[in-house]
Parts: structure tokens; sequence; C-alpha cells
């Protein structure tokens, strides 16, 4: 029996969470198959089923029916190679986790067979077949097979066991809450699902900042508990764990990596843990960085310390992630030799081929540490008898921690691809790495992330882990029409946001010039130097860029094949995109494209805020076409970024001139018609005071109101043209406490708000600089415009200033 589904709905009528993220399964325009045939029960096989039957139910808007066996009449029949009936004749040789989509016809029956050579491809399988169906493609003749690029494809959760995570902007952890699994982990079933959707086969359940009680019996059961969440969904359990465990948690009075009783106490914890979790993964395993104990305090080597843990994993079939990300983060920034982007190479090249067969050392993806744009690791290139794992970060910690739409797939498509010659042969990253690790750190929130479309960065991550070769263009427009619909806009704005979030924050290879010793989001360029943590951009008077040439510099170049070093090394071929992150260069140097060091930097950071004003208004555009709540809220995301990324674009470029002394030749820097300064209005009650740094606030100044009196104003008189009027204030939205606003024109209530969003920081600086905008006001000359800031708890009701432009629809 086949059922007509009926005809696609509008969205604008829905209201929806963004929970269920891309699997929405909307109505299908073709006949489908109302019949679901399982052949086995494995929990794998039910899953497939299940998923099947809901999609089918939103798809076509009636129950299918379900039976076990090969059906008389045309049906979806979903089962394991071996399990099919002889006479079809299905026998192929496929790898673990494929897949075979296939249409049969036998004694005038239709059949939809989704097989594969094990469980879990047939569960991918069945994903793989909805998502074919939700993107409107035609199944009438299918017969494809697929297999995934790469066997481990895992992703990393950085959650701890009190329930908070580190670098996670989507809510409380769904994992752990007061040091113990959550008592309802339906919410891990439900991400074990989206994972499975994806083909990711994998999940670190806790930080690799790891705690010490990780490995303890209580701990162990909770984590069996999360395992049985997700094998329904053929996600394995991985735990992260500290290397000092022989010695922190378990009573011996070493951890050296080749001492006996270390690799007995290993092999004796291992095995209790697989006893408790007998599909495990394996481990990933952070040391000697940033803290982390490790094999130097007994000057032991990486290795050895991979391999003590490796050896226990084995009879079970575990592997360890060893992370690479290892670098002294107390360097003499004086030294201009020091450079943390050697670290990696530095550490683990001298050990290739020394680590056991089941170690994967962990890369990510540049040298430093999840920057707007590096280079793709030269270690990538330089382990030649070792496995390797990429290493992407999903959750944006330095690209806008979810308050900024950044699609992050062309950034991940430009290392994948990127040829490291080695040696001297085509040898593009993807095709030097047997693993992807993904730190996605989902939460509890609604929709995961915090933001709708930070959802886009996870399906990337699944769909380029399954298949590296997938353009960021044909997944970001996967994505888009299965979460939203058919909309070519989300789509653009999605592949231009990368680009457009470098050009407002680091551009040229600056990095991004964040608070690198604080809170990894709001903007302060200096925070990169005079410190030891090594994310240096060598900015001063003179010129900017670090100089990591083999002749001159930190050598870091010669890292690279000499095909590659020779690119990076001279200034005529090295990309203006890296230029500051390879060379030292006068401010006056000209790039390539013709403009200089210095006009680039003032001209991305008014082309990146320009951007984001023109997404919210394309956001705009789709009103009514989708569903409210998700329309409403990426709205309020959008237009809070447009915010951030003025802040951004004042603040960078104002540093930047005060330090070369070289104007802006568009004569934009500086000078911004429309604006008053909140301490140059007429103040009641509101102090001024100076910000730190101070390009975090226009003018380096803002004003407070303390805690008394309980309300203060700031008012100017208008004296311009009457008119209908866009009113922006920047006001700054601290997290202890919530300010209120109120603003009036002519003694009119134009409008009134709360400051009460979760925004990084106590202080008032450029992490907690927000933007107000309230439009088509109506100004006559003489009229009192007066903004009132009651503060609350900690927070000042500071304002910055106050901008008033002639409103446009």
């Amino acid at each position: 029996m086949l059922a007509v589904a009926a005809g696609l709905h509008a969205e604008s009528g829905r209201t929806e969470s963004g929970h269920d993220a891309w699997l929405r399964y909307p109505p299908y325009p073709q006949p489908l198959p109302i019949v679901i045939s399982t052949v086995g029960n494995s929990p794998l096989t039910i899953s497939a089923r299940n998923e099947l039957d809901r999609a089918l139910r939103g798809i076509t808007g009636k129950a299918p029916r379900t039976e076990s066996g090969i059906p008389k009449e045309s049906a979806i029949v979903v089962a394991t190679l071996d399990k099919l009936p002889r006479e079809w004749n299905l026998s192929a040789v496929l790898i673990p986790d494929s897949y075979w989509l296939k249409t049969l016809e036998t004694s005038g029956v239709r059949y939809l067979v989704v097989t594969g050579p094990d469980d879990r491809g047939v569960l991918y399988g069945a994903f793989a077949l909805l998502r074919k169906i939700s993107l409107g493609e035609s199944i009438a003749a299918l017969d494809e097979k697929q297999s995934p690029a790469l066997p481990v494809r895992w992703v990393n959760q950085w959650d701890r066991l009190d329930g908070s995570i580190e670098r996670g902007y989507g809510g409380r952890s769904i994992f752990w809450e007061e040091g113990h699994a959550r008592a309802d982990l339906t919410r891990v079933a439900d991400y074990g699902r989206l994972l499975a959707s994806v083909g990711i086969n994998g999940c670190a359940i806790n930080n690799v900042n790891s705690d010490l009680r990780m490995l303890t019996a209580q701990v162990i059961a909770d984590a069996a508990r999360i395992a049985d969440a997700f094998r329904p969904w053929g996600v394995q359990t991985v735990l992260s764990v500290d290397f000092g465990s022989p010695n922190s948690m378990g009573g011996l009075d070493t951890f050296d990596p080749l001492d006996p009783r270390v690799a007995a106490w290993w092999k004796s914890k291992v095995d209790e843990i697989y006893r408790a979790i007998p599909d495990l993964g394996g481990f990933v395993m952070k040391a000697d960085s940033e803290g982390r104990v490790g094999p130097s305090t007994y000057g032991r080597t990486h290795a050895d310390a991979a391999n003590v843990v490796a050896r226990a994993l084995k009879p079970h079939g575990g592997r360890i992630f060893y992370r690479g990300f290892v670098y002294d983060h107390h360097m003499d920034w004086r030294n201009l030799k020091n450079d943390r982007a050697r670290a990696a190479y530095d550490n683990f090249k001298p050990l290739d081929g020394q680590f056991d067969d089941n170690v994967v050392v962990q890369i990510k993806n540049g040298p430093i540490d999840f920057q707007v744009r590096e280079p793709a690791s030269p270690l990538f290139g330089a382990l030649e008898k070792t496995n390797e794992a990429i290493e992407l970060q999903i959750t944006q910690e330095y690209m806008g921690q979810a308050r900024h739409m950044v699609y992050l797939v062309p950034m991940w498509k430009e290392t994948l691809d990127f040829d490291m010659r080695t040696p001297g042969a085509s040898t593009p990253v993807k095709h030097l790495v047997s693993a992807f690790a993904g730190v996605a750190n989902v939460g509890l929130d609604d929709n995961w992330f915090g933001n709708h479309l930070s959802q886009a960065n996870l399906y990337g991550f699944g769909r380029l882990a399954w298949n590296p070769d997938l353009s960021a263009k044909q997944i970001a427009d996967e994505w888009t029409r299965l979460t939203f619909g058919n909309f070519p806009e989300i789509t653009a704005m999605l592949l231009g946001s990368w680009r457009t979030y470098e050009n407002y924050t680091g551009p040229l290879g600056l990095q991004t010039l964040t608070d690198i010793t604080g809170n990894h989001y709001g903007v302060n360029v200096e925070a990169s130097e005079a410190n030891g943590w090594g994310q240096w951009h060598r900015a001063d008077g003179q010129g900017v860029g670090m100089d990591r040439t083999v002749a001159t510099g930190t050598g870091y170049i010669g890292q690279y094949s000499p095909e590659i070093a020779a690119l990076y090394e001279s200034l005529a071929t090295c990309p203006d995109d890296l230029l500051l992150f390879v060379h030292h260069v006068p401010y006056t140097y000209k790039l390539h494209s013709g403009k200089t060091v210095i006009q680039s930097i003032y001209d991305s950071h008014y082309e990146g805020a320009q951007a984001v004003e023109r997404y919210v208004r394309e956001w705009k555009s789709l009103k009514g076409r989708v569903d409210d709540r998700r329309y409403q809220e990426v709205l309020a995301q959008l237009e809070y970024q447009a915010g951030q990324a003025a802040v951004w674009r004042d603040a960078v470029s104002n540093w930047f001139l005060r330090e070369s002394g070289i104007p802006d030749a568009e004569g934009r820097v500086g000078h911004n018609p429309g604006r008053i300064e909140a301490e140059s209005m007429r103040l009641k009650g509101y102090q001024v005071t100076d910000i730190r740094p101070w390009e975090a606030a226009s003018g380096g100044k803002a004003v407070e109101c303390p805690a008394q009196p309980s309300a203060c104003s700031a008012s100017l008189r208008y004296s311009g043209t009457p008119g209908k009027y866009t009113i922006r204030i920047e006001y700054f939205d601290q997290n202890n406490g919530i300010a209120r606003f109120r603003l009036t024109v002519g003694g009119r209530v134009i409008d009134t708000w709360a400051a009460d969003a979760d925004l990084p920081t106590k202080a008032v600086d450029s992490s907690s600089s927000t933007r107000r905008t309230i439009s088509s006001v109506d100004l006559h000359m003489g009229d009192e415009i007066r903004i009132q800031g009651t503060p609350e708890g900690g927070e000042s009701a500071a304002l910055d200033y106050i901008e008033i432009l002639l409103y446009t629809k």
C-alpha cells in the first residue's frame, strides 16, 4: 500500500523550539510505502524501524504498519544483508557502517530495501533514506551504496560532573548534574539520535580537563547508564581520563608510565570499566598541557604515556585519542624565537612510529587554538607512521560563542582540502587522517546550542566526517532545507558568515583579537601580547604580524614540506589571508590585492559590520515564511550580532589607528556621524568612568549609575531636521544583575527593556556592550531624548553612546 503526502505546508503558523534540529520530516509529494518490515530485532534495527515510523507519521499524516519478516505487499524492508532472502541476489562487500538503499520488484511486489553489512549501517541507511525524502529527492529507482570515508567519527563533550560545560553555550549538561548522571537521560537519547543521523559513532561524555573522580566506581556506574541511552543509536560512549589517575585516585605513589605497577593499575581499571560498559569506545587524554600532569614529570615521552593506556584498552578493542594540544603556556614573550605554533610538531614529530596501533594522535586543525584563520597544522604532514585524528571545534569558543552566526564548514574544508605535499606528492589533509573528533558541547537549551543557526556546524561536522569531499555549499543547502525549508537566503548567509566574522575580528592571519586571558569573547587587542599564552600578533607602532619565517623568524614555516614552506616563506607567494600569521610587515606593506595592510584592516572591519546588517535585513524578508518562534529568536540573535560587529569594528580600527598613526583613507575611523557619547550628555546620577581596555567603549569612556540613587538619566535636546529616525542605544548588559532602561522622547515613553542577556562578563567592557535599536521614531526640533537607567544587583545600567540615524525601512 502507498500513501501520498499532502502538499508542503506553510511554516509561519507553526511554532518550533529547534529541538528536532534537521529531523523535522515535512510532507513529501511522492507515494511512500506505509508498511515497515524488519528482519531481526537488534536494538539498532529497532531504532531504524522506529525512526522510519516516526518520519512516515509526520510525512503522510498516517500511522504506518510495522511487521516482522518479508511481507507480500509493498513495504520498506529493514535488515542487514545476511538476513535478506537469497533470491533477491543482494550481496556486496561493504566496510563496517556502510549502507545500501535499493528499490526492487519481485513477484509483482515492490520493496524499498534499507540494508548494510551491520546493524549500524542499517540505521545510517534509514536516516539517509529519510534525508533524501526530506530533501524532496526521488526514491522511485534507488540503488545507492555509501561507505564512511573514515572508521572513527567521534564528538567530544567538555561537560563537567557538576553539570556545567567548559566552552558550552547551549545551557547545562545533558549528562551530569551535581556529581552524578542526570536522573532523566531522555536528552542523551535524543542527542544520540541526532548524532546517528549524520553518522557519528562515538561521544566523549566529559571534559578533556578530566575530573579526578571520573574513574571512581560510582561515576563509572553513572557512565554505564549514559551508555545505555546512547547504545540504541550506535553511539559508543568514550571517557576523558586524567593521566595522573593511578596516583591521584588509584592509591599508587607514582603515575610513571614505565612503572609496571602503573601498567597493572591501568589494566585493572580498564577491565573494570569494560565490565560496566562492554562497548566503550575508549579514552580521550590531555596530558602535559595547560596544567594537566603528563609524562614529563618522569622524563618520559608522550608515546610512553599513550601506549601504557592503549595496551590496557587493546584487548577490549578500545582506542585512546591522545591530544596533540601540548605547549608551554609560560613562554617568555620577549624572546622573538619562541612560538606556540611550533609546539605540536616539536613535541610529536620525534615520536613518529613509536605509538601503538590503537593510539590516535588528536590534532587541532591549526597550530594555535581554533582561531578564526590558521594554516593547516604542519603535524598532519609530519606523522607518517602514526594514526591521526583531526580535531575540529563545533562549539564556537573563539567564534562568537553561538551569539554570532558563524558557519564553520568552509573553514574546515580549507584545512581538509589543503595539500601538505608530503612527501612531495598530493596529500590533502583529509587523506592523511584516520579519524574525526569534534568538540560539540551541546546543552539543555531547546535548540541544543543557544543559537538555531549553530546547529549547522554539528550537522556539517557529521557530514564531513562521513564524506570530506562534500562541499560547504552542498552541506549548507542540505541543512537549510532540512531545518527551515527551501530558503536560499539562509544558505547564502551561512556561506558568507565565516569570512564576515573574520573581517570584523581578525583578518589577514591576525587571529581572533579577543580577550584570550579572559572569556575568549569580547575584543581586547592587547590581550594577545605580554603574556605566556603565545597567541601573539606582535603589533607595534611600525608594523604587525608574527615572523615565523626560517630566515629571520621562529622557523615555524620550516615544519612544512619544502613546497609549502617555500609558499609561505616568500612574501611574493604568501596568501594575503595568512600574511600576518607568518610575517611581520610594515603597515604600509602592499598586499596582493593592492591595498596596504592598514587600509585592509580598516576596510575589512567596515565590510564585516555591514555584512551583518545585511543579514538582519535578509532575515526580515523571511517573516511569515519561517515559523514564528524560530524567526523571532534568530532575528534577535542577528540584531545582537550586528551590534557586536560594530563594537569590534570600532575597537580594532581605533586601536590600529592609534598604534600606527595612519588614518583611514575613507575617513570613517574615529568619525561617527549621528553618534553622541553618553559622557557628553546631560547626566543626572550617572558618573563618567574610564573603560579598560580603552578600545572596548566608544571614546574609551562610559557612564555608570551607582547603587544610589536608584535611577539615573542621560538626556539631550534634539536640534536636527524633523522626521523619522532610528535611535540606537549602546549600553552594557553585565551578568551580575538585571538593570532596566526607559527611553522617552518629548516626554513620551518610546521603549523600555531589561538588560537580562546572559553575556560572559560582570564587567563594563566589550563583552557586555549591547545595542538596542528603536525604529521609526518621530523627532522634532527641541525634543528631549532621555535614557533612564535603573541598576540592579551588580549591574550598573551603564551607557556608552546614542546614535540618531535617518530611518529607512
